[in-house]
């Protein structure tokens, strides 16, 4: 009996991990393609992912009071309009915060990035409140895979929905950036962009399409914690974005596996750590596994270390 409920906490722990791995590597994604195609890290990411959670909250209260009570045309709804406000919002950071700054030297836009967030942050707390917004179950249930006396290992249906969406999305964007033109586009950019530009490739709109990219897999990243916890605040997206941007370096700035990848470790990590030892301390063993990552490979897990041109 000890040895089946060793085997089957450490299953249910797996399950949890993978699933809040999913959610940090979703937010990683955007941070991996905007440095991929301008080298800059958008560090206002977090907050777009907090802005997309509220507008779920907001969604699905609206939904409730206007009688929607079918969960998957509620979802398609919230899904759609939060990732068209965010993506309204990943363009016009972009186009205010980003591209002004974009030949200027690598600490402005960094300045930039950091009050572009702190000004959303307090944007949200203002026409929100700084209270925490709740909102009440809206996928219930799951399945049970294993029993045994009085322990059970069971799978959520938030849970399933949570991964198999971003398999289905990682599937999406892979396809997206190997066989379509923009996909080809932001190949080129990356390379360079000077050049893509010479070759009728509008690096603008290409990078400017990046980032609403971008934004709308943080707001399918904020509907997912909306749905899984419950409760957010306008706090969320420092931690979350940190965390996010954590699993981007640990996975390999610029890869977009790697991204995922290192989204999955972090929650791995965290929900091992927070079972076994202490969830005090589950931030404290995400960074210190990626400190002694990267000291013994600087360029992340899949990431390739930069080859300057001469």
């Amino acid at each position: 009996m000890g040895f089946t409920l060793a085997v089957g906490t450490f299953l249910q722990h797996l399950i949890n991990g993978l699933t809040l791995g999913a959610i940090y590597g979703l937010i990683a994604i955007g941070y991996t393609m905007v440095y991929g195609i301008i080298r800059m890290i958008n560090f206002a990411h977090g907050e777009i992912y907090m802005i997309g959670a509220f507008i779920a909250v907001t969604t699905f209260t609206l939904l409730l009071g206007a009688g929607v009570t079918s969960v998957p045309l509620a979802l398609v709804i919230v899904l759609a309009i939060s990732c068209t406000f965010t993506a309204a919002y990943g363009w016009t950071i972009e186009r205010v915060a980003y591209r002004p700054l974009r030949t200027a030297p690598k600490l402005a836009p960094f300045i930039s990035a950091i009050g572009m967030s702190i000004l959303l942050q307090n944007f949200v707390m203002l026409t929100q409140g700084a209270r925490s917004k709740s909102l009440p179950p809206v996928m219930t249930g799951g399945v049970t895979l294993w029993h045994d006396g009085d322990f059970s290992l069971g799978l959520t249906n938030i849970q399933m929905f949570i991964i198999l969406l971003t398999v289905a999305l990682m599937a999406g964007f892979t396809l997206v950036i190997n066989r379509t033109a923009l996909g080809r586009a932001q190949r080129a950019c990356e390379q360079d962009r000077t050049m893509a530009a010479l070759l009728g490739i509008n690096v603008d709109r290409t990078i400017s399409l990046t980032f609403v990219l971008g934004a709308g897999l943080a707001a399918v990243a904020g509907v997912m914690v909306t749905l899984y916890y419950g409760v957010i605040d306008f706090y969320i997206g420092f931690l979350a974005g940190m965390k996010a941007f954590t699993a981007a370096v640990l996975g390999g700035i610029g890869s977009l596996p790697g991204a995922m990848l290192g989204g999955l470790l972090i929650g791995l990590i965290e929900a091992f750590f927070s079972g076994y030892v202490s969830s005090a301390y589950k931030d404290v063993a995400a960074f210190s596994i990626l400190i002694l990552v990267l000291v013994v490979r600087p360029s992340g897990l899949l990431g390739r270390p930069d080859i300057e041109k001469v």
